[in-house]
Parts: C-alpha cells; sequence; structure tokens
C-alpha cells in the first residue's frame, strides 16, 4: 500500500520538491543580500536608536533617508508576499482535494480495496504518507520566510502583526497548510470530483481565513488600554516598536470620545500662537486625554501558536470526518459490482 501510494503521488512529490528547492535557493540570495544592504546603509544602529527612544521617534534626515532607500530597493517583496500567502492554498489545491476525489472519480480505489486492504487502513496510509511530508514542507517555508523578512520586521516592527506579514510568517503556514490539505481531503469524500473538490477547498479555505484574521485575532487575548494626558504624555503604545494598536482617539474628562482615530501631545506649557490650548482645534477640553486599545508587541509569538493551534485542531476534526465518511461511503459502494455485467452497455457507476 505505501509503496503503491508512492507511485500514485511521486510525480507531485517530485514537482513539489523541485519547487521548493527554487523557492529556497531564491530565499536564501535574496535574504543574504537583504542583510548584506541592511548592514551597508547603517541601519542597525539606526534600530538601535529605536529601541532607545521612547515613543515615536525622530530618527532624522540619515536613518529616515537609509531606511527609505532600503524599502524602495525591496519593495518588490510586497509582491512575491502574494505567492507566500497563497502557497498553503496551492498546496491544499494539489495535494488535499485530489487525494480522495480523483481515486473515486476514476474508480481505482476498488481494485485496492480487492487486494485485502481495509478502508481504514487505505484512507490512513494515503493520510499519513501525505501529511508528514506537507508538514515538513510548510515548517521549512514559514521559518525560511521569517528568516528572510527579518531585516524588514527589524526596521519596521508593526509589520509583524499586520494581517499580509503576519499570515506569511512564523509557524501560522504550518496550520494553514495542514488545514488547506485537510480540507481538500474533506471536500473529496463529499464531493468526489476534482474540480467540485478544489472549488470547495478554494472557498472554504478563503473563508476560514479571513473570519479567522478579521474576527478573531484581535481577541485571542484581552487588548490592553493605555491613556496618558495630551500634554506632556509620555509611554504611549508605538507601533513602530511592534505593538498592534487596535483603536485609540481623544477622551474628555467623563470618557466620552470626542476625537476617535487622532492622537495630541504637546509639549508641557506650550499653547498655540493664538493662546488657544493645545487640541483646542478639535474641541478638546480641559482634562482630556489620550487612549488608545492595542495588543502589545511581546504577544507576536503567543498570537502565532494560537492562530496556529486554531488550524491545526480544525484540520484534525477534518481528517477525523473524512475518514469516517470514507468508511461509510465504501460500505454503499462496496455492493456495486466491479465489472458490469455482460451484455450490460450502460458504463460502470463511479463515485
Amino acid at each position: 500500500m505505501i509503496w503503491l501510494t508512492w507511485r500514485q503521488h511521486r510525480r507531485e512529490a517530485l514537482f513539489t520538491l523541485a519547487g521548493l528547492a527554487v523557492l529556497g535557493t531564491l530565499m536564501a540570495v535574496t535574504g543574504l543580500a537583504m542583510r548584506r544592504t541592511f548592514d551597508d546603509y547603517g541601519l542597525p544602529a539606526c534600530v538601535k536608536r529605536v529601541r532607545d527612544t521612547s515613543g515615536v521617534p525622530d530618527l532624522g534626515d540619515t536613518c529616515n533617508q537609509a531606511f527609505n532607500r532600503f524599502y524602495d530597493q525591496y519593495d518588490i517583496l510586497n509582491l512575491a508576499g502574494v505567492l507566500f500567502l497563497v502557497l498553503p492554498l496551492i498546496v491544499g489545491l494539489f495535494w488535499g482535494a485530489p487525494l480522495i476525489a480523483r481515486e473515486v472519480e476514476q474508480g481505482t480505489h476498488r481494485l485496492v480495496w480487492t487486494q485485502g486492504i481495509s478502508r481504514r487502513r487505505w484512507a490512513l496510509v494515503k493520510v499519513g504518507l501525505i501529511a508528514p511530508a506537507v508538514l515538513l514542507a510548510a515548517v521549512g517555508y514559514g521559518l525560511g520566510v521569517s528568516w528572510l523578512m527579518s531585516p524588514l520586521n527589524q526596521g519596521w516592527e508593526q509589520s509583524r502583526f499586520d494581517a499580509f506579514f503576519f499570515d506569511m510568517q512564523g509557524v501560522a503556514p504550518v496550520g494553514y497548510t495542514l488545514f488547506a490539505v485537510a480540507l481538500g481531503i474533506f471536500a473529496g469524500t463529499v464531493w468526489p470530483r476534482m474540480l467540485p473538490a478544489m472549488a470547495v477547498t478554494l472557498v472554504g479555505f478563503i473563508g476560514v481565513r479571513v473570519a479567522v484574521g478579521v474576527l478573531g485575532r484581535r481577541r485571542y487575548l484581552p487588548a490592553e488600554e493605555l491613556t496618558f494626558p495630551i500634554q506632556g504624555g509620555t509611554g504611549m503604545a508605538d507601533p513602530f516598536d511592534g505593538d498592534w494598536v487596535l483603536a485609540n482617539g481623544v477622551r474628555d474628562a467623563s470618557g466620552k470620545m470626542v476625537a476617535p482615530n487622532v492622537q495630541v501631545n504637546c509639549p508641557e506649557g506650550v499653547t498655540a500662537p493664538d493662546g488657544r490650548e493645545c487640541g483646542a482645534d478639535l474641541g478638546v477640553g480641559p482634562d482630556a486625554y489620550n487612549w488608545q486599545l492595542y495588543q502589545p508587541a511581546d504577544r507576536y509569538w503567543l498570537f502565532q501558536a494560537i492562530e496556529t493551534g486554531i488550524f491545526v485542531a480544525l484540520a484534525a476534526l477534518l481528517i477525523v470526518l473524512a475518514v469516517r465518511r470514507i468508511r461509510r461511503r465504501v460500505c454503499r459502494d462496496q455492493h456495486r459490482p466491479l465489472l458490469p455485467d455482460i451484455g450490460n452497455s450502460d458504463p460502470l457507476p463511479i463515485g
């Protein structure tokens, strides 16, 4: 059974290995070049200056120009990031969806069941050989992208919580990939044709990813609140340092929001040239204060682990359901004849 499974999927395996080898080579070459450029522009010293500055730092023209040059040079990675985002889905479409659907569609599964192979063993061997390979590839890919994006993360760490960057690096791609493959396998047991199974995998994967990312991610842990005065205030949550600011604004003395999505930070005792108090142009009265709702930067890896766990749990559930459906489906299907009756011109029913 193991040999047969390898024979059936060796072409996909070789193409996948070749693709990962090419991708790994490009990532290694690009990552090393990025690190040399990062050092040549003197950005490690600028990053240290950011860490040593409270609040939003004033980097000066030299560091700002160096950061801008660095980002402009490697802005192409934003386009490559689209590939990184859809790679788990591609694996699910071309590894998960055909795994069961193609066999049932072509009717080859019936031949295996006549060779003393139980339905459960048939399903577990196929899944058991595919899952470790997918897991290793996903781990290598996720950690490889994290290494590649490390210079960009150092220069603009809030990007790690941004949906675009959060989804492509760390351990989260492992969960996404396993879920995509499991969803494809399960879809193949419900719609045992390759094209419908691939369509369900595509729609289901995108729907769950968007729902979790938009509705669930910010609620993994209770967000922290931060308040500070509008004059001489310090200690604000800093996106530049990696904090994920969910909401902010200025509240009056009673706690009512009077200026959403803005922050007012004036030096102590400074008034406008016309003599008005700081923030008066926004309708801010006495005793008003800045308010922020945010997730601290040090929760990044915890959020990665939580999201990975969610998708791994969904993948495990889908695999269990798929194996159960295979057993029930085959119980109905095993009573069909392997060969059509002599003289019956109707084609052999499959699926």
